[in-house]
């Protein structure tokens, strides 16, 4: 085997390992997405099992990257960003806009109308989010706070503090989402503005 095929394929397992913690799914999770058992999965990740294509389609598929992208394929000079959307939880879209893993990701969110009676589930995870929305209105749940954002409004907190967002009964949102690591941040800072409420989460 050639010496730059023997690298590339070393490099896919820690990246199919930083794509799915990144999307914090367990191995257990990954092999009922893909059928791939999660034995096999665990030697993937750990480079003590190389890679065959029948494996790399269904995790390029799950993980919403192409293939180029998951071995990380040298760059063709085309600058264009493959949106291929990822299907959320609720009936949400998730659009990544940014190709490799690590660093500062970019997602579009797309989210269907809201339950304003529903009662947001708070969670936290290492990080730093961005979030500015487009269209609609996004609500921002974050510790003791409860949010109203309008288009063109951004705002951006540490993940560690509880937090949940959603769209309200009022229609779907849309909203643009900087996602970090613990230590990186986007240097844009929004306050809240006079529209936002500051109320406890609503009780069922």
């Amino acid at each position: 085997m050639e010496p730059d095929l023997d690298r590339t394929l070393d490099a896919v397992g820690p990246r199919l390992k930083r794509l799915r913690l990144r999307r914090e799914v367990t191995l257990a999770d990954l092999a009922a997405q893909t059928g791939i058992s999660a034995s096999t999965l665990s030697r993937l990740e750990s480079g003590l099992r190389r890679p065959t294509l029948e494996q790399l389609l269904p995790l390029a598929r799950v993980h919403g990257v192409t293939l180029d992208e998951l071995v990380d394929a040298p760059p063709t000079g085309d600058p264009r960003v493959n949106l291929r959307p990822v299907a959320g939880a609720n009936g949400a879209v998730v659009l990544p806009l940014t190709r490799r893993p690590g660093g500062i990701q970019a997602y579009k969110f797309i989210l269907p109308t809201g339950d304003d009676a529903a009662v947001p589930q708070l969670r936290t995870h290492e990080g730093f989010d961005w979030a500015y929305v487009l269209n609609g209105t996004l609500r921002l749940v974050l510790g003791e706070h409860d949010l109203r954002l309008k288009p063109g409004e951004a705002a951006e907190f540490d993940t560690r503090t509880p937090h949940w967002f959603g769209a309200t009964g009022a229609g779907p949102v849309e909203f643009l989402s900087l996602i970090g690591r613990q230590g990186e941040r986007a240097h844009l800072r929004a306050k809240p503005g006079p529209r936002d409420r500051d109320e406890p989460p609503a009780a069922g």
